[in-house]
């Protein structure tokens, strides 16, 4: 009786850390992006040089695919085959934080990168209700980028 007690109690305390554990993850948790982009050059010289991302392996090995890390355990995937570069709509964007919002925004005015703020002026942030300053730009395939300094 006392071996069975042991190992329900042990059974049931595995079970509960299990579901904790679960339970603070939440019911999903974001993996990854998929861009799919006209020229993958363009838009890989765009993430590697202008965003800082760091590109990672992919395992396709086509030449289609580029694959990039944008957070402890999410990725960015950049494939090629769109038939064109379209226009976007501003309010489906990708958001990313950095340390120092005036040193990016130097290093984007180093690469000739046109950013502007949400209602489009040029070289100026928006303050989101929250005091986080942010500003927009558009990658080769006019997707939308905000980059802002929220330190969540």
């Amino acid at each position: 009786m006392k071996k069975s007690l042991s190992l329900l109690t042990l059974i049931l305390l595995l079970s509960l850390a299990l579901t904790t554990s679960a339970r603070a993850q939440g019911p999903v948790a974001i993996n990854h992006i998929a861009l799919y982009v006209f020229d993958l050059k363009k838009s890989t010289d765009f993430y590697k040089n202008v965003l800082k991302l760091q590109e990672i392996p992919e395992p396709f090995h086509d030449g289609k695919h580029v694959w990039f890390r944008i957070g402890p355990h999410s990725q960015l995937h950049v494939i090629q085959g769109a038939a064109s570069v379209t226009e976007q709509d501003k309010n489906s964007h990708l958001a990313f934080s950095v340390k120092n919002l005036p040193d990016f925004l130097k290093h984007l005015d180093s690469q000739g990168v046109r950013y502007s703020s949400w209602q489009g002026q040029d070289k100026q942030t928006t303050p989101r209700p929250d005091g986080v300053q942010q500003v927009y730009l558009q990658d080769p395939d006019n997707y939308w980028l905000e980059v802002n300094n929220d330190k969540f």
